[in-house]
């Protein structure tokens, strides 16, 4: 019996021992509206937040930028660094498409933790229309996760 409970216990810390490979995830992506002082929703409510989204949606003349906000989660984090991207596709004036890339270097969180990107300003204003984002995080060059809207 004591041999086996050893065996479990060794196989159950091998992950934790085999280091090397970190794996990154983003948990969710979450693209807001901002009104022309710079507020996502009028309550703390998600539901007012909701609703507000709605409102700005049909209301565009009152929207100054849009905020992506990112839950994002690194296991076994590395000395290495972290980039959160954000790869925006739009139709702009005259029916054409646009295409922005906003980025941001970040530390590795201890659980999770929530970052954002701002397209505000002339930026947002000559952007046009949002029809499709990509969210990434990145280690150094490598890709450990991404989500993607619908239309992508």
């Amino acid at each position: 019996m004591r041999r086996f409970l050893t065996i479990l216990l060794l196989l159950a810390a091998l992950p934790a021992c085999a280091g090397g490979m970190e794996k990154g995830r983003i948990v969710k992506m979450l693209p807001l509206f901002l009104d022309l002082k710079g507020h996502d929703a009028v309550s703390p409510s998600l539901y007012d937040r909701d609703a507000y989204q709605a409102y700005l949606r049909q209301h565009t003349n009152e929207i100054s930028a849009i905020r992506f906000d990112f839950l994002w989660q690194v296991e076994n984090p590395a000395a290495a660094k972290y980039k959160l991207r954000i790869e925006l596709r739009g139709i702009g004036e005259g029916s054409k498409p646009t295409q922005i890339m906003l980025e941001e270097e970040v530390q590795p969180p201890l659980l999770r933790r929530w970052n954002s990107l701002t397209l505000g300003g002339a930026d947002y204003r000559n952007f046009g229309e949002l029809v499709a984002w990509r969210a990434t995080l990145w280690q150094g060059d490598r890709l450990l996760s991404e989500q993607k809207s619908f239309l992508w």
